[in-house]
């Protein structure tokens, strides 16, 4: 099937294909996600995912460990890959011409990753010395708190490294039935953008992966997160540099149609935000006049996770010396509820459209980035059209459309917020900060 000039191709093992040709560069970027992450890890087996993406790169029989970092660097490629609450995905992008070797690597450890019990020992060090690296950020512990508390059911709750007790008792069988489990074709999308012809990738996607037999229909570890029943509050005392105010509301899924009109709020408020990481900056945002420029805190960062679940708009505040938190937290409520109560105007709906349809044009410019997002969204929506439209639906926004969503989501019951306060190296609190209660 063909659309949007994708080709969508499912093999009969149930592998997902989505094809798109681009010559203007002798490149090809391969992706394969598999519809497993963080979201559906049960307490006691929390980052697995995590883990299971650092085992694939220990090596298989046909390409033993260090074999593949040499063969792609040779090759003038790279490859990688990331976890994430819904997915964890792999990737190569190589010269068109060499493309067979990656390929021929994800069938390869689709199916034949060791898990050696001494490698998955060493790993096990790596990961809790990554999440103790990540416990040096005073917003990582105020982050996983705001977490915790905003989802209680949910997968969602957890951060995506995993919880510390479990990456200390998680067991090799875990890990490997993780593994077996969701890394089959039927459980898997891949994507190819570059310098090809569709129907010889075809077939060559099906000689190499069509031999590997589906497996059972995976197991999903959901479970719906019950209406929030009024605001929930955290508060981080640890030591630390400043104080720090985060503030996440609930939203919709990103197939929900309030998503995008909550993308263009949070433009309006925050700065747009990139497609595939990056933004145009924030200096002319609301937020940023409201806290930044006023001097009460050093910085502002705000942004909204296209995912398969209702999941959270977030907005982060690291103060300024000299200013409280209750301060800071009410010139944030006063400035959203002026959108709240209608105050936003055409004008700034205009500009963010224009940052925004800007960004979508830079994420659009390499090989890589889009056979990313081909991959993500036909995953996280169920169609990857939902990418390819995203310019003419954001036409479609209209003042009341923000509006309306401002109102709506940005309720008091609905949003968590979380305070860091820093506290001296004995356990209390900092001289001065004794009025945070």
């Amino acid at each position: 099937m063909r659309n949007n000039n994708v080709t969508r191709h499912i093999l009969p093992n149930g592998m997902t294909i989505l094809l798109k040709e681009m010559h203007n560069a002798p490149l090809i970027s391969w992706w394969v996600l598999y519809r497993i992450g963080s979201r559906n890890e049960p307490t006691g087996l929390t980052g697995a995912s995590h883990w299971v993406e650092h085992m694939m790169f220990k090596g298989t029989e046909q390409f033993p460990p260090g074999y593949l970092d040499k063969a792609i660097d040779r090759e003038g490629g790279i490859w990688n890959a990331q976890t994430s609450f819904d997915y964890t995905a792999y990737f190569e992008t190589l010269p068109s011409d060499r493309i067979d070797l990656a390929l021929r690597a994800e069938a390869d450890r689709m199916v034949n990753a060791k898990f050696d019990p001494e490698e998955v020992e060493s790993e096990r060090t790596v990961i809790i010395s990554e999440r103790q690296g990540s416990e040096n950020s005073p917003m990582f512990w105020l982050g996983e708190e705001l977490q915790g508390a905003a989802f209680r059911v949910h997968g969602y709750h957890h951060e995506i490294i995993g919880d510390m007790t479990d990456l200390q008792t998680m067991t090799r069988d875990d890990l490997y039935r993780h593994y077996r489990t969701y890394y089959v074709p039927n459980n898997a999308i891949a994507a190819a953008v570059g310098d090809f012809d569709t129907q010889a990738m075809i077939a060559r996607i099906e000689a190499i992966f069509g031999q590997i037999p589906a497996g059972p229909t995976p197991p999903v570890f959901v479970r719906p997160e019950p209406p929030q029943q009024g605001e929930r509050r955290v508060r981080v005392e640890r030591p630390g540099p400043t104080e720090y105010l985060a503030v996440a509301y609930r939203v919709p899924e990103a197939k929900h149609p309030d998503w995008m009109k909550l993308y263009m709020l949070d433009s309006i408020l925050g700065g747009a935000s990139g497609f595939g990481g990056g933004g145009v900056g924030n200096k002319t945002s609301r937020l940023y006049q409201a806290l930044v420029k006023t001097e009460l805190a050093a910085a502002i960062s705000s942004g909204l996770l296209p995912s398969i679940d209702p999941y959270l708009y977030y907005i982060d505040v690291t103060l300024r010396e000299g200013h409280t938190l209750q301060e800071v937290e009410a010139a944030l409520f006063a400035e959203l509820d002026k959108a709240v109560k209608g105050q936003i105007t055409q004008p700034e709906l205009d500009k963010a459209k224009k940052q925004a349809r800007a960004l979508f044009a830079y994420s659009g410019e390499t090989v890589t980035n889009q056979a990313f997002m081909l991959a993500y969204y036909e995953h996280v929506t169920g169609d990857y059209n939902w990418f390819l439209t995203f310019e003419e639906r954001l036409r479609a926004i209209s003042l009341d459309d923000v509006h309306e969503v401002a109102q709506k989501y940005l309720r008091p019951s609905q949003r968590t917020v979380g305070w860091f306060v820093p506290t001296a190296p004995d356990g209390g609190e900092e001289q001065g900060e004794g009025n945070h209660a």
